[in-house]
């Protein structure tokens, strides 16, 4: 066992001791006969409610420090609980009925440490863990009005928070021995460009925690700022614009561009044919449907013409108000398809001056992916084969290099985890690592 992992035992053992006698203070005042014990448990009890915990210390933000507090007094909660519940049945046939008062009293106040302690833990946690997630937020409420079931979900939500914390603690370690390598500090800035159907926000970013730790690692990050959904074309265009832009204002010479989804097409077609071929050094290109995506084809064949335009309508009035200008919804769907997607493969080349690679991802089944990625997993299954919820494995590959992932399991990775959408922690996966990489071997190959 590490020095850090012997250290957090003794801690939270001597802490679950001095919560006991916290809790159990007035039953032990009786029992013992020690006036002065109820002090010391109000005194150790409010300490332990009030100061976050130091069990591993090093955490990346206040929020995990919380988080970690939250974990603490949860687990101290479950154990507290349990011993409590042995010490009360025993004493009850020591004491009942002759001094049922002075019981039931040292009860009283056992039970309302015990409800303190966990309501102070779970609302830490509830207020600050991304990892708990809905699912286990909504189960924890549900279940926790059944008895013994509702210790059992106790506990998987303390597992689930403190492999959180210990995660970021380990990621914050990692960043800090590897901070003068300045690991992400490619020759050219990086320009990050979305998908269809999203926008560059500086109130939620679609690439989640990703930029924060490229930065942290070197990198100088751009964002596309195009329109959420229009034609390859005019996406193409936007995207041109704004490399001329960075470009002349930084001095950068070239960028290295990262686009995810239609953003790889958007970003061929820009290099290709608006005139930005020599301001580009690469094209990372991640989940993107270089060869169509048949689910958009199903979409636009089986749909009706009335059904595809109210929604088209409802999309491209939404958007207007959250900064698109003219969006496009139909347009940007058909050039997803594989015949628009054929055409454009074979009007559009590669540039030999621009170093192009692809990543592309599986999800294993559909559980494996959230709403709305579990639902057409098994739908572009049918049509094209294994896929990441939306684009098939045989779409994925373009350019000098291809790596394609997945997990061992059930779980797989989806078109969304490949962004970080979902700010999820997947095991045998970390994406932020996978990008901080892509961006290290662009450095090491001079880019």
């Amino acid at each position: 066992m590490k020095k850090s992992g012997v250290f957090t035992f003794f801690y939270r053992l001597l802490l679950t001791l001095m919560l006991m006698v916290g809790i159990n203070g007035i039953f032990l005042a009786e029992m013992l006969d020690r006036w002065y014990l109820p002090l010391i448990s109000v005194f150790v009890f409010v300490a332990a409610n009030v100061f976050p915990s130091v069990a591993k210390g090093g955490y990346p933000s206040f929020k995990f420090r919380m988080i970690a507090h939250g974990s603490e007094l949860l687990l101290q909660f479950l154990i507290t609980t349990l011993l409590s519940s042995v010490i009360y049945i025993q004493s009850a046939f020591q004491m009942l009925p002759d001094n049922w008062v002075k019981w039931a009293l040292c009860l009283g106040g056992a039970l309302l440490a015990e409800f303190i302690l966990f309501w102070n833990g779970i609302i830490s946690v509830y207020c600050t863990s991304v990892q708990l997630g809905i699912k286990h937020r909504f189960i924890g409420i549900i279940c926790g009005f059944i008895p013994i079931v509702n210790l059992f979900c106790l506990g998987v939500i303390i597992k689930i928070t403190m492999q959180e914390v210990n995660f970021e603690i380990d990621k914050a370690e990692l960043d800090r021995k590897r901070i003068n390598e300045k690991i992400c500090k490619t020759k050219y800035p990086v320009l990050l460009v979305h998908g269809v159907f999203f926008r560059d926000s500086a109130y939620f970013n679609y690439w989640g925690r990703v930029p924060a730790e490229l930065i942290a690692n070197g990198a100088e990050i751009y964002y596309g700022n195009h329109e959420s959904a229009a034609s390859v074309d005019d996406s193409a265009k936007e995207i041109a614009e704004r490399i001329k832009q960075i470009v002349a204002e930084t001095g950068c010479e070239k960028l290295n561009i990262i686009a995810h989804s239609k953003g790889g097409l958007d970003c061929r077609k820009a290099i290709a044919c608006y005139g930005v071929e020599d301001m580009t050094a690469s094209l990372t290109t991640i989940n993107t449907p270089h060869r169509g995506c048949g689910f958009a084809d199903y979409l636009l064949t089986k749909v009706s013409p009335n059904v595809k335009n109210k929604i088209a309508f409802a999309y491209n009035n939404a958007l207007l108000k959250f900064g698109d200008k003219n969006p496009d919804f139909i347009s940007a769907v058909t050039d997803l398809t594989q015949a628009n997607c054929t055409k454009l493969n074979a009007d559009v080349f590669d540039s030999p001056k621009v170093y192009y690679q692809s990543f592309g991802s599986k999800l294993n089944r559909a559980s494996g992916g959230k709403f709305p990625l579990n639902f057409s997993y098994n739908l572009v299954k049918y049509f094209d084969g294994e896929n990441d919820g939306l684009v098939s494995e045989n779409s994925f590959a373009w350019g000098e290099k291809y790596t394609y992932i997945t997990t061992k399991g059930k779980r797989g990775i989806s078109h969304g985890d490949m962004i970080d959408l979902n700010r999820e922690n997947i095991k045998d996966f970390d994406i932020r690592e996978f990008y901080v990489q892509i961006l290290a071997d662009l450095k090491k190959s001079g880019y």
